[in-house]
């Protein structure tokens, strides 16, 4: 029997639940999703149409490879590659002691604005909650923080790489949507200080009204000699972030420009600190390649899929389903959220970004909505998806560097009260467009 075309008398809808339940099962096999979206992606090509369509499938992903902003990905994961092997992360949050020295709860405090630094320098997560984890963490536990307070604290934000600019999320989500990434990074800003802003009042909050949650407050003045030695580890970080943030909202340079300005600081602060050595800068390029080969197979099958489908009918399907649902935009928006939020708790945020974007964008341009704050609130949203279990990317990255007696549940527990702050602040973007439009 001829297998070519034999699945276009089964109709969208049809083929659109077999497509899904393929997904689902594959996935459940524990197969890779880049291998899943190119497997199924063949089986309903070569089913749907036959073997002609193949060619405009293999320009599609050309397309996407090919995009000159896609640079700026290596370029920003190589960033966090080399603060990974420094000590920037270290003397960063020895300087921060000059913030939050006296304060109640002043060391999670302080390891919040950390985050916040790390993620303007490297835009991803992964580097970034191993790094607070084996420098924050242990330093709250033996000053006597409580044990949940202090895994959430490092876990919340050791994500705001996803929210900050430059995020690799927003970077794809504009690959993806064809939206400005310099106005994404523009719009990201306060969202991102926002959520930040919003662990600072809880951890305070539980600082004073839960007073055994954190120590007392270190009274000891600092000599003003330390205070220069501490002062002396913001400066790098900080002209790091001046220099890549400053190019881009300065309009001296566009991303994937200001991408290897940061990689050229970072390096530069590395040798005027007496840490470069070859051996690291490779060690740095290996992961890189590592975790981009992963971004850029996710995409390829993502890319493959999305346009398989799309010319199948099945977009226009979708977009036709989800929109009769009402004609209230604020209600489509939440569904859509809903969507996202399910989502984030099996799948990677790079195959969320691809495989949902090309049909939830269209939706919200003809709703007279702005795709630039839609793919903030989009950023917003899979920070919950970073922390939420079963497969929060967060939790694991954290307990691979806790001691052992903390486990995983306990993990995912310390996270609630921050999930629960994630999902206030993708309500308040909701009710508040002006937050990512000022």
């Amino acid at each position: 029997m001829d297998i070519f075309g034999a699945l276009q008398p089964l109709g969208i809808e049809t083929g659109t639940a077999l497509l899904l339940g393929l997904l689902l099962i594959l996935l459940v096999m524990g197969i890779p999703l880049a291998f899943v979206t190119l497997l199924v992606t063949l089986i309903f090509a070569l089913g749907w149409f036959g073997p002609n369509v193949v060619p405009l499938i293999t320009s599609r992903v050309y397309s996407f490879v090919t995009s000159f902003v896609f640079v700026s990905v290596p370029m920003f994961v190589l960033m966090a590659a080399i603060l990974d092997r420094s000590g920037i992360a270290r003397d960063l949050f020895a300087a921060m002691r000059l913030i939050g020295g006296r304060l109640r709860g002043g060391v999670a405090v302080q390891t919040i604005f950390v985050a916040v630094v790390l993620a303007a320098m490297s835009g991803i997560i992964g580097g970034e909650v191993v790094l607070l984890g084996l420098i924050a963490l242990p330093q709250m536990l033996t000053q006597g923080y409580d044990r949940r307070l202090a895994i959430g604290v490092v876990c919340a934000g050791g994500s705001l790489g996803t929210m900050v600019p430059p995020s690799i999320v927003l970077i794809i989500y504009g690959l993806t949507a064809n939206v400005s990434i310099g106005d994404l990074f523009t719009a990201a800003f306060v969202p991102g200080l926002t959520l930040a802003l919003l662990y600072v009042l809880y951890v305070l909050a539980r600082a004073y009204l839960t007073p055994s949650a954190v120590p007392d407050p270190v009274t000891e003045p600092v000599a003003t000699a330390e205070k220069l030695r501490l002062a002396r580890g913001l400066v790098l970080p900080v002209l790091v972030v001046v220099m890549v943030l400053g190019s881009i909202y300065g309009g001296i340079a566009s991303v994937t420009e200001a991408s290897a300005v940061g990689v050229a600081g970072v390096i530069l602060s590395t040798i005027l600190r007496g840490e470069f050595s070859w051996a690291m800068l490779r060690g740095a390029a290996m992961q890189t390649l590592q975790t981009v080969g992963m971004i850029v197979w996710i995409g390829i099958g993502a890319s493959a899929l999305v346009g398989v489908f799309n010319l199948m009918g099945g977009i226009r399907f979708v977009s036709e389903l989800i929109t009769g649902i009402s004609d209230n935009p604020t209600v489509i928006i939440l569904f859509m959220m809903a969507i996202l939020f399910v989502l984030g708790m099996f799948l990677d945020w790079v195959g969320i970004a691809l495989l949902t974007m090309p049909i939830f964008v269209p939706i919200v341009t003809q709703l007279g909505l702005d795709p630039v704050w839609f793919g903030v609130l989009f950023a917003m949203n899979m920070q919950v998806s970073f922390l939420s279990p079963p497969f929060g990317p967060a939790a694991f990255y954290l307990k691979s560097v806790t001691p052992p007696e903390i486990s995983l549940g306990e993990i995912f527990r310390s996270l609630l009260p921050f999930i629960s702050l994630q999902i206030l602040a993708v309500g308040l973007l909701i009710l508040f467009p002006g937050l990512a439009m000022y």
